[in-house]
């Protein structure tokens, strides 16, 4: 057993902290521990951004573009910043990607984890110095544990893995891997399987904030099969809070699943969003000049816009996190109602133009300079 490490002392090594996830942590964790040290390490892929993290950088944050595949560059991080701590966000994320070029998954999500692991444990179990306090978080998926029925109870952290996309097949071997040198060197980890995040910096080809920018820019709102598919959403501050509770209070060698009791299905989080921004054009006539090809500008309901494509290949039907245990044992609770987590993010889009803009892609760019020219 590694000696505890108390929070406070904990330097963090924050991998893909310029993503969606990892940059709304790094922001939660310094309001939490202002003096604290944090270094992120982020290939600045298509889904990292660096601009996530303008208001941290330069004293409360040091950034280093680097692939978390690069060993020695991990080692060296580990050891000039003496950091003690890793919390492990760098991953390939979306699924239709996944299904479309595997091989980028599998090394990042696979590779890129055992990279780390490597360099963790030559830093802190093989060194000179002997077994340094320390912790690695690895922060996986819900998607791991497969799919539900409709009456078939949540996910727990015993539930057998079952992953049905090779986004979710490169999460579990992770998983695996993490557990591995757990188990095999000593090295001291924690690992949380969380349910579908939204909120703040969170990237447009994902569905909450590409139903946002399409509804903004008159695009079609595509919804796979019959919409029907039901994820259970947590608001990411929510996910962030459970991440420190874990770093702070978390039994080594354990799991937890953090979810926000909250399933919806996608046709249902689709028209919540419409009906959200139906009312916000409604209170701020200004919403309609700057952008006049959105539906409540010319008069017409967000839903409008809707449209029903073909179903991806292998589309779980149901994701559903028990949360029992960290509830229990750490005492989280997720702060948000999913309500009130939708109407923060619309609103953080709405005032955030200059973050999301340039991340449309020139394709994206060409169609609205297309649309607005006719």
């Amino acid at each position: 057993m590694v000696e505890k490490l108390a929070a406070a002392k904990m330097r963090l090594l924050v991998t893909g902290g310029a993503g969606f996830i990892g940059a709304n942590f790094c922001h939660y964790w310094r309001c939490r521990y202002p003096q604290g040290t944090l270094v992120v390490l982020d290939a600045l892929t298509y889904a990292g951004n660096r601009a996530s993290l303008s208001s941290l950088e330069g004293q409360a944050c040091t950034f280093v573009a680097g692939d978390i595949n690069d060993t020695p560059l991990v080692e060296k991080l580990l050891q000039e910043h003496e950091l003690n701590t890793i919390v492990h966000f760098a991953a390939e994320s979306h699924v239709d990607r996944s299904i479309h070029d595997p091989d980028a998954f599998l090394n990042t999500n696979i590779l890129g984890t055992h990279s780390l692991l490597r360099a963790a444990r030559k830093q802190w179990l093989d060194g000179p110095q002997g077994v340094i306090p320390h912790r690695f978080h690895h922060i996986s998926t819900d998607e791991v544990y497969g799919t539900l029925g409709p009456q078939d109870p949540a996910f727990r952290e015993d539930t057998p893995y079952a992953p049905n996309s090779p986004y979710a097949a490169s999460k579990a071997a992770s998983d695996h891997l993490v557990r591995a040198y757990q188990h095999t060197y000593g090295l001291c980890t924690t690992t949380s399987n969380c349910s579908n995040n939204y909120g703040p910096y969170h990237f447009p080809e994902k569905l909450i904030p590409l139903v946002i920018l399409n509804i903004l820019h008159g695009r079609p709102l595509p919804i796979y099969g019959d919409g029907q598919q039901i994820r259970d959403w947590l608001f990411v501050e929510d996910h962030c809070q459970g991440i420190a509770l874990i770093l702070e209070q978390g039994v080594e060698g354990e799991n937890y699943n953090i979810g926000g009791h909250n399933e919806w299905a996608n046709l249902d989080i689709v028209r919540l969003i419409c009906r959200l921004l139906d009312e916000a054009f409604a209170a701020d006539a200004t919403l309609a000049e700057r952008y006049p090809h959105a539906a409540p500008s010319q008069g017409k309901p967000a839903e409008s816009l809707i449209s029903y494509v073909k179903d991806r290949p292998g589309h779980d039907r149901r994701y559903a996190i028990d949360a029992s245990k960290i509830g229990r044992e750490l005492g989280y609770t997720p702060q948000h109602s999913f309500e009130e987590g939708i109407r923060k993010t619309v609103d953080w889009y709405l005032q955030n133009t200059g973050w999301w803009q340039p991340l449309l892609g020139e394709q994206y760019a060409q169609w609205v300079q297309k649309q607005y020219a006719s």
